[in-house]
């Protein structure tokens, strides 16, 4: 069912689409609060490639393909650091390191990307002040953040104070906000909002390995079948395991 009836004109808002849950919840809630979506989906080279495709369905779902921008961020995957982008580093496997922990849970994970959310949104300031956007919705998360420092509502205030300096439109007196409408929410919470949005999460992946069926044992994916477990609901995308 296409949801792009809702939103013909008025007020617009830019939406970091990956093509995950929570991003995808975020296209539902942007859409209901009125605007009219402007995906943007950053290509760094990371490991799960096939979240571009997703992305590229939940936008065509919400009629929003015709502003859908694509962003080439290759130098990501060149400067490495993360296991999201450097093929030398395993993705972790939670199940097993649940088995012997080596780190303590409080270390930031090595699938945080150095300066992701910071670059991106960044780019999205740009696009939306080009097309007259007043708002940036992402989907950070302070409950279930697995750690990264860049999905920290502090984090979020910093980078939109430097927004409203840095832009035309900020000095101007009409600064650009960032919206982060899961922040507080638990991933069930989550779903169970999209669920009444009728977001379509059959066409989204969480899955860091970037496979056809997601791998049911990483970081991402655990999060993801905890949240539909306690939301009381089905997963509707294909696990090679389920844990």
């Amino acid at each position: 069912m296409s949801m792009s009836n809702h939103n013909q004109g008025g007020r617009k808002a830019v939406i970091i689409l990956s093509g995950g849950l929570d991003s995808t919840t975020c296209m539902g809630i942007a859409q209901a609060k009125g605007y009219k979506l402007y995906p943007i989906t950053f290509d760094y080279g990371q490991r799960h490639r096939i979240e571009l495709d997703n992305a590229r369905a939940v936008a065509e779902h919400y009629g929003a393909q015709g502003r859908h921008k694509v962003i080439q961020l290759g130098f990501l995957k060149e400067f490495g650091g993360s296991a999201l982008t450097d093929d030398s580093i395993a993705v972790p496997d939670t199940t097993k390191a649940a088995e012997h922990t080596a780190q303590p849970e409080s270390d930031i994970p090595v699938t945080y990307v150095p300066g992701r959310n910071l670059l991106f949104l960044s780019i999205a300031t740009s696009y939306a002040e080009a097309i007259g956007a007043e708002a940036i919705f992402i989907g950070v998360n302070a409950l279930d953040y697995s750690g990264y420092p860049d999905c920290r509502p502090e984090f979020i205030r910093k980078v939109e104070e430097v927004m409203a300096v840095a832009t035309r439109v900020g000095v101007e007196g009409g600064p650009i906000r960032i919206e982060t409408p899961l922040t507080e929410w638990t991933k069930a919470e989550i779903i169970r909002q999209g669920n009444m949005l009728q977001v379509p999460y059959h066409l989204t992946t969480s899955c860091y390995n970037g496979q056809a069926e997601a791998c049911g044992v990483c970081d991402s994916c655990r999060l993801r079948l905890k949240g539909f477990a306690e939301a009381g609901s089905a997963d509707p995308i294909a696990y090679r395991a389920r844990h």
